[in-house]
């Protein structure tokens, strides 16, 4: 169902065209002995339906359609999935005591690891509270069910400052980059931090998300000493 009427204000639509882009571009960039064909089919894919969904909206995230919702969330499944098999191979290669370049396997690490908080953000964005278009649309009491409870959802009784933002005073709604730190922190942290997640989905996916990245760092480090003691 499309309209143009919002409880508040669109969010643009370029922050997320970009981190796509830098996943993509990153996806692409790692080397053709880990995902020799499979990158040019999924960034393929993947530019195909971000340029259907960038027609739709151009400048704000202010129309959707039934087809654009499931082009949203096939788009963020898509990239996850991709990263997620890219992480195997990588794992695979970080435990092979005498794999070659391993100089080489750090930079994919690097590549890898930065793509994850990308597409877990988009993940993110995509799933909490019925997605970035109905959130701004719908009057809250017929929202979906929240994924996440941020910060500003239970501010509104604390100090004036700080209630003056929150979601309640305010009409405080999520955007893309407060998505983008939650999946940073919980690569980072390996737990969420000042954003819970609520729902069963929610929780396993970001359980995966810190497992995964728990991995890699763990095995970065284990790399990294051996390089240096090689």
């Amino acid at each position: 169902m499309a309209t143009t009427e919002f409880r508040s204000r669109a969010e643009h639509r370029w922050p997320v065209v970009v981190a796509i882009a830098v996943a993509i571009a990153l996806y692409l960039a790692v080397p053709a002995d880990y995902l020799p064909w499979l990158r040019f089919v999924v960034a393929g894919l993947a530019i195909a339906i971000l340029i259907a969904l960038v027609v739709l909206n151009p400048h704000r995230l202010n129309r959707e359609e039934r087809w654009s919702r499931r082009a949203g969330v096939a788009l963020a499944i898509l990239l996850l999935l991709a990263n997620q098999v890219a992480i195997v191979q990588l794992i695979v290669a970080l435990l092979e005591a005498d794999a070659p370049d391993a100089r080489g396997i750090l930079l994919v690490a690097v590549q890898v690891w930065v793509t994850n908080i990308i597409v877990y953000a988009i993940v993110y964005w995509e799933l909490d509270r019925g997605g970035p278009v109905v959130r701004r649309r719908e009057p809250r009491d017929q929202l979906p069910p929240a994924s996440f409870a941020f910060p500003q959802d239970a501010n509104h009784d604390a100090v004036a400052e700080v209630a003056s933002g929150s979601s309640r005073t305010a009409d405080w709604m999520p955007s893309f980059f407060d998505y983008v730190y939650v999946s940073a922190t919980n690569s980072m942290a390996f737990s969420p931090t000042d954003t819970m997640p609520l729902t069963t989905l929610a929780k396993a996916i970001m359980l995966v998300q810190s497992v995964t990245g728990f991995a890699i760092l763990a095995l970065v480090i284990a790399r990294v000493v051996n390089v240096i003691g090689g």
